[in-house]
């Protein structure tokens, strides 16, 4: 009977993991055809206005963040981000198998969603974008979205979780404007870009490069994090 009942506790926390799993990669997928699709979207409105374009593709995006972290926070923590599952593994709040598991629901969810936004508007599924994006400034740029975007969940994870969604919605929303690379902040999204020559895309020799600058803004989250909001330790 022992053994039955550790069987059947294995195969229900494998169920519970592919559930999770799979809610990073509908979630990631939905997340990548937002942010494609509004960016297609807003480059064949705006007639050549480049800011109104990317006030276009902004909104779209902080919008669904928070509509998908509502949806899918209580199945998977609604990560949607390398990044942020980096982070709560680091924190010692997720494993390192559940880690690995999710970045690759993340990596092919992103992927998955940039093909239905080009087969939503009708463009050819298999791009290479030959957007440039690099340099210095885009590189500090990254650095920084992504430090903020996981202070942001951090903090707000230990005090009052249930703004996480909001929060997340409005920090991206305000540094697509005040970062110089419109505040990718997310390795999966990255990678998914560059395969997308439109409005959004990233060529593919930049994408190495904010790659880098991504974990070097989580490390610095997560060290921060550390000092400012420890874990288990109340607050006196």
């Amino acid at each position: 009977m022992s053994r039955l009942g550790g069987a059947n506790g294995k195969g229900r926390a494998m169920t519970a993991l592919s559930r999770r799993v799979f809610a990073e990669f509908l979630g990631t997928g939905f997340l990548l055809a937002a942010i494609v699709g509004s960016g297609i979207m807003a480059q064949r409105l705006a007639d050549g206005n480049v800011a109104l374009a990317l006030l276009c593709n902004t909104l779209p995006t902080g919008a669904i963040l928070a509509v998908l972290i509502l949806t899918f926070g209580s199945v998977s923590g609604a990560h949607f981000n390398p990044a942020v599952s980096a982070a709560l593994s680091l924190r010692g709040s997720l494993t390192a198998s559940a880690t690995v598991a999710y970045v690759a629901a993340q990596l092919l969810g992103a992927i998955a969603g940039v093909l239905l936004a080009h087969l939503m508007f009708e463009l050819p599924l298999l791009q290479v974008s030959t957007t440039t994006r690099s340099g210095l400034g885009q590189w500090v740029a990254e650095a920084v979205a992504t430090f903020g975007l996981l202070a942001t969940i951090l903090g707000c994870g230990a005090r009052t979780p249930a703004a996480i969604p909001y929060a997340v919605g409005l920090y991206i929303t305000a540094a697509y404007w005040f970062t110089a690379s419109t505040s990718f902040a997310n390795p999966a999204v990255t990678i998914a870009r560059s395969f997308s020559d439109t409005f959004a895309g990233i060529a593919p020799a930049g994408v190495p490069a904010f790659i880098v600058a991504q974990l070097l803004g989580t490390i610095a989250a997560v060290l921060l994090a550390r000092w400012f909001w420890p874990v288990g330790r109340a607050a006196t």
